[in-house]
């Protein structure tokens, strides 16, 4: 009796070493977004660590990658490895499986570039004193709307750290046909941007699909200027409504099913401009969700809230949540009902990193 004893105190020592192993594994995930901006910063130190210290924690595909990673220059005036953008993604092979830096200079760099499937781990990398600027006027009409991105993005693991994306297209004057022009398309899995700014009009940039993350970025816009059907996660992130039209939209999320694993989640952000005429978000379709939480908003935002698109039946399944939000647009009082003044629990999903299952595969920013 004593032998088996023995035996069955090693087994539970042992499944408990395991458990709290595992439940190691995703800790970091569970931590929340402290309430005090001033601690997000730290915060962020201390949930998301360097390769060396979480190679047990990342995915194993990722600690190859960057254990192997590689660096290619670009400049404009032919002193780096490429001339373009376009010739430094053309040189990454199909097939990658190795982290590739594409270091660019500052400047402007007119080109309109897509970054295949097949080509994952690629990271786009400015100097954060002399960012550049990826450039073009695609338009709608020219490529539909995904495709007018001047960047678009259909790889997993993309990164980029201080780079400006940029759609010179006209404003949309409301006679034009399709003249909504992306400045980014982000479609491949695991993608995540450090301090990178999107400029543009309509639809400036499309979160496509996957898991994203997106800390200290700005991002402009008039109708729908961020929309898509990502899974995201923004922190310390400007949201900026250009004024001049009579009705703006922040938002526009496109979850067409209950089961479809999506929505934007956004903490700590600033919504800025004035004019009473944005909304947070209209329902580009039927299970649209997204979150605020700790958000400073101006008077941009209408005291609505949210538009369910003229189609009453959206409005018991859209998902539209605020979180201790602040500022004259946060006030609850004439925001429309199906608004959700989400509790402390239930508002636990959408402030963490969790949310995007960041314990698996988010990395801080590159420093070169």
């Amino acid at each position: 009796m004593a032998g088996k004893n023995t035996i069955f105190v090693v087994e539970t020592i042992i499944i408990t070493f395991l458990f709290f192993n595992i439940i190691g594994v995703f800790s970091d995930d569970l931590v929340p977004i402290p309430a005090d901006k001033s601690q997000l910063n730290s915060w962020f130190e201390a949930n998301v660590k360097p390769l060396d210290a979480r190679k047990d924690t990342l995915d194993p595909a990722l600690v190859a990658a960057e254990a192997n990673k590689t660096i290619i220059k670009v400049r404009t005036d032919g002193s780096g490895d490429f001339k373009t953008i376009t010739e430094a993604v053309k040189s990454i092979p199909e097939g990658n499986k190795r982290r590739v830096i594409i270091w660019i200079g500052g400047g402007n760099y007119t080109e309109k570039i897509k970054i295949e499937r097949t080509k994952p781990f690629v990271t786009f990398y400015g100097d954060s004193k002399n960012v550049p600027n990826i450039i073009f006027h695609g338009t709608a009409k020219e490529y539909t709307t995904v495709d007018s991105a001047t960047v678009i993005v259909e790889s997993e693991y993309f990164n980029a750290v201080n780079i400006n994306f940029v759609n010179t297209a006209p404003r949309p004057d409301g006679k034009s046909d399709k003249a909504q022009a992306a400045a980014l398309r982000t479609g491949g899995d695991k993608a995540s941007l450090y301090n990178c700014k999107m400029f543009g009009f309509q639809d400036t940039f499309c979160d496509d699909s996957g898991k994203h993350f997106f800390k200290d970025c700005y991002i402009e816009g008039t109708v729908d200027f961020i929309f898509g059907n990502g899974k995201s996660l923004y922190l310390n992130t400007e949201t900026h409504v250009i004024p001049g039209d009579p009705m703006a939209m922040v938002t526009a999320h496109a979850r067409a099913a209950e089961n479809f694993d999506s929505g934007f989640s956004f903490v700590h952000c600033m919504i800025t401009g004035t004019g009473n005429t944005a909304y947070l978000g209209r329902a580009w379709k039927q299970y649209s969700k997204v979150v605020f939480s700790y958000t400073d908003m101006t008077d941009v935002i209408h005291p609505e809230g949210w538009s369910n698109f003229g189609k009453k039946e959206f409005d018991s399944t859209v998902y539209y949540g605020e979180y201790k939000c602040k500022g004259a647009g946060a006030t609850l009082d004439k925001r429309v009902p199906f608004t959700k003044k989400l509790s402390d629990e239930e508002a636990k999903p959408f402030i963490s990193l969790a949310y995007i299952e960041g314990s698996k595969w988010l990395l801080p920013p590159v420093t070169l």
